[in-house]
């Protein structure tokens, strides 16, 4: 481990030989302060000597004895089977979900093809970060949800295609979410996605924030272009939303006193706002009933929070390498979802260690092991199964077709994951 020196940032230079990192030295550091607990936290990462992957560094001042502790965010492999079964699961799940949007596979290829020169290819280095993570692997779920949602409701007005404007909406969406992505990476420090190095790591946090503006912007100038002031409304919601969420998130880090309710609007606004305007944007545009649309609004709402809340249980029930990133690392970040609000009302143990912002060595694996033991992994996934019912029922006014068994697979499939 690399030795160095530890500054209180609260109190003044002091001395901890045994950290082992330098809050000043490091370039890809992050340092936040709680004040009233006067904890000092930051992620930093490994030195020379081959010390690898990121740590996460806490001092704290406890009268006049400053303490500092330096422990991996990743869970202990006693609880998380680290196998090679672990890559054949994610290819799996690929396959799977992949063969859902079969129905619309040819919609799919001709988005691929236009996602790189609708980014603007007059500029090679936000170019060149679209492209990292265009590449990543992505399933491109929210475009086969428009274009699947489009397909469904064209046989109610008589459409025989998709028109210009179906096509053009799943490309703004995939632009968005895109975006969205490359700020949540900077915002929550994470060097990998997908198994792929981030933009921001690749190209730095000033490339990175520009490339996330720039497509915010371009998706909002073909968006403009579509004319269509519902849509556009719909759409410039859901930008709002991210930030609303963003700055929710934030403001409620290691907050023990979180309701369900304030959990489920913060996922609203990061994952299901956006997945709620791409299906019903895509009604608007084959003309539906009001009614129709609005059913396919809480189609994609549902659909949405059913699969954060599935992303947050898996955060704890599988391994660093299905995730593509250390598990429980929600957690070590502060950001309590429902497996910890579910686990919070019965282990008064929980609360105190997360109030701690696990400064003591051991005291996250610790959180882990609680949450794992309580009915808070069962509760969640009741929630996630709750929400994919109402999702299934609001397809019931679209006619029977392949499209619409597609939608009603894709709910089905996302609870498969915690099965």
């Amino acid at each position: 481990m690399m030795l160095a020196t530890c500054h209180n940032l609260e109190f003044g230079p002091t001395d901890f030989a045994a950290c082992g990192c330098s809050f000043n030295s490091l370039s890809n550091q992050f340092v936040s302060k709680s004040y009233k607990r006067k904890v000092i936290r930051g992620y930093c990462g490994g030195g020379g000597g081959g010390g690898g992957g990121r740590r996460l560094v806490c001092c704290r001042r406890d009268g006049n004895v400053a303490k500092c502790g330096v422990f991996s965010p990743e869970a202990p492999e006693t609880l998380f089977d680290a196998d090679a079964s672990g890559l054949s699961s994610v290819l799996s799940e690929k396959k799977e979900s992949t063969s859902l949007f079969e129905a619309v596979s040819d919609d799919l290829l001709t988005l691929n093809k236009n996602l790189q020169s609708i980014v603007g290819a007059e500029n090679p280095v936000l170019m060149s970060a679209a492209e990292q993570i265009f590449s990543a692997g992505g399933k491109r779920m929210r475009p086969a949800l428009v274009f699947l949602v489009s397909r469904a409701t064209l046989e109610l007005t008589g459409l025989v295609e998709l028109t210009r404007e179906h096509r053009r909406l799943a490309e703004i969406i995939e632009m968005i979410h895109t975006a969205s992505l490359i700020h949540d990476d900077v915002l929550d420090e994470s060097d990998m996605r997908r198994g792929k190095e981030t933009v921001h790591q690749l190209y730095g946090t000033r490339v990175a924030v520009l490339a996330g503006d720039f497509m915010f912007a371009q998706s909002s100038w073909y968006l403009a272009n579509l004319e269509n002031l519902e849509v556009i409304k719909l759409i410039s919601q859901v930008i709002k939303d991210f930030a609303s969420g963003e700055i929710k998130q934030a403001s409620s880090l290691f907050d023990c006193d979180v309701k369900l309710d304030e959990y489920l609007i913060k996922s609203y606004y990061k994952t299901a706002s956006l997945i709620a305007a791409s299906t019903k944007g895509a009604a608007i545009f084959s003309a539906v009933d009001n009614d129709i649309s609005e059913q396919m609004y809480q189609y994609g709402k549902n659909l949405g929070l059913s699969f954060q809340v599935v992303d947050d249980i898996l955060d704890f029930t599988q391994s660093a390498e299905q995730l593509g990133k250390p598990a429980g690392s929600d957690l070590a970040k502060g950001n309590l979802t429902a497996p910890v609000i579910f686990a919070l009302e019965k282990q008064a143990k929980l609360r105190e260690i997360i109030e701690t912002e696990f400064c003591e060595t051991g005291s996250l694996n610790e959180a882990i092991e609680l949450v794992m033991n309580s009915d808070g992994i069962e509760r969640a996934r009741n929630l996630a199964k709750q929400k994919a019912d109402v999702a299934i029922q609001c397809l019931q006014c679209l006619p029977p077709s392949s499209f619409r068994l597609a939608l009603e697979g894709m709910v089905k499939f996302n609870l498969e994951r915690i099965d």
